[in-house]
């Protein structure tokens, strides 16, 4: 392993053991990891494979919602995001070491139907959710007169 210092990679490092439980460190290591899913993220969507939703129109394309360990992925209800995703998630489970719990992850959509949804959650290998739903305790639901 190495890292970048000023863009500059440094010696390489030779890693032998992994962290205690409970390890002060750990929640630090853990952010720098997971900062590559973000990136992965905005790759993705740079090379429109992964399309986003846009907010307001020629605004800003939300791809995913990340804060520590809990990510949601926003984007168009289609055979190509859902390929790209799954790449993604599981390119981030092989570079990274963690692993990724799918039965734990919920895909859901609004305006999509239900045949897509479960041909998506059995591709995905995730439970299809409900909305409304919890995201770091706060409600998100879709405006009932648009659904």
């Amino acid at each position: 392993m190495s890292v970048l210092i000023n863009g500059s990679p440094s010696e390489e490092i030779n890693i032998q053991r992994g962290l205690k439980q409970g390890d002060p460190l750990a929640p630090f290591l853990f952010l720098l990891v997971d900062e590559g899913l973000g990136g992965l993220m905005k790759k993705a969507v740079e090379f429109n494979r992964f399309r986003g939703f846009q907010v307001g129109n020629g605004g800003v394309t939300m791809s995913h919602l990340h804060y520590a360990d809990d990510t949601l992925c926003i984007g168009d209800a289609s055979v190509m995001n859902l390929w790209s995703l799954k790449a993604i998630l599981r390119g981030f489970e092989m570079t990274s070491g963690l692993k990724i719990n799918f039965w734990k992850s919920n895909l859901m959509g609004i305006n999509v139907s239900a045949d897509f949804m479960r041909l998506a959650s059995t591709f995905v290998n995730c439970r299809v959710g409900q909305i409304p739903f919890k995201y770091l305790g706060l409600p998100v639901s879709a405006n009932p007169r648009r659904m």
